[in-house]
């Protein structure tokens, strides 16, 4: 499993605006110039995530983005699932029950459910309030 481009940049924008949102709505143009990323890109991953319930828009000269989601809520395995689709290693393990027509008889399903969980609890384990904490330390 490979994370995209946009799931990599999903997870900057949230954290910026987790750490910049005390300050009113947060304008993509400034999460763009300090992320170093194409604010037309930014604007595709609002779009998805306010879809999915975890930004709100503003328009107007104050406008900007907003968390609604509290970062000691919002996990890492969400915002990724948002932006990229299904997280499990392998097609099988999409739906549940399982209606993979090998799944009684697979010897390796076992091996995609153990990397499943692995997977699942450390992006499950990691919210955008950790992330701010880990950043404040740094600092």
């Amino acid at each position: 499993m490979k994370i995209s481009t946009k799931g990599r940049y999903a997870l900057r924008m949230m954290v910026d605006m987790a750490q910049h949102q005390k300050k009113g709505p947060v304008a993509l143009k400034d999460i763009a110039k300090r992320q170093n990323v194409s604010k037309k890109y930014l604007e595709q991953i609002a779009l998805v995530l306010s879809q999915e319930g975890m930004l709100q828009g503003t328009r107007g000269h104050q406008g900007g983005y907003r968390l609604i989601v509290a970062p000691e809520e919002c996990t890492a395995y969400r915002i990724l699932e948002c932006v990229e689709g299904s997280m499990h290693p392998v097609a099988c393990l999409d739906h549940a029950p399982n209606d993979c027509e090998r799944c009684n008889g697979c010897e390796t399903l076992y091996i995609w459910q153990g990397l499943d969980d692995v997977i699942q609890n450390y992006l499950k384990g990691i919210t955008l309030q950790d992330v701010l904490e880990k950043i404040q330390v740094k600092e």
